[in-house]
């Protein structure tokens, strides 16, 4: 533990805010046709999830990156990037 008294952030938190940081900067910077062309990449490079760099973790980021496009789904994203920004900050 830090001499601050501040505890580190778990693993839990620290995947949450670069979850929502990454889909923040991809609903708010890049534009709709883009981020679904983006998120098929990401899911493309998921499937090679073996391999160092790429990592399954790029299948449901591709997913939400696609369903940012899709009117129904774009409103349980923001929904999911409150709760993401919450548990980044350690409040849940």
């Amino acid at each position: 533990m830090p001499e601050s008294g501040k505890q580190s952030p778990d693993l839990g938190q620290r995947i949450a805010g670069v979850t929502y940081r990454t889909l923040k900067w991809g609903r708010d910077q890049v534009p709709p046709g883009i981020r679904t062309l983006l998120g098929i990449a990401f899911m493309i490079g998921g499937v090679f999830g073996f391999l160092p760099i790429l990592g399954f973790w790029m299948l449901p980021l591709g997913a939400a990156f696609i369903a940012l496009d899709i009117p129904p789904m774009r409103q349980r994203i923001d929904a999911w990037l409150v709760t993401l920004r919450a548990k980044a900050k350690g409040e849940t």
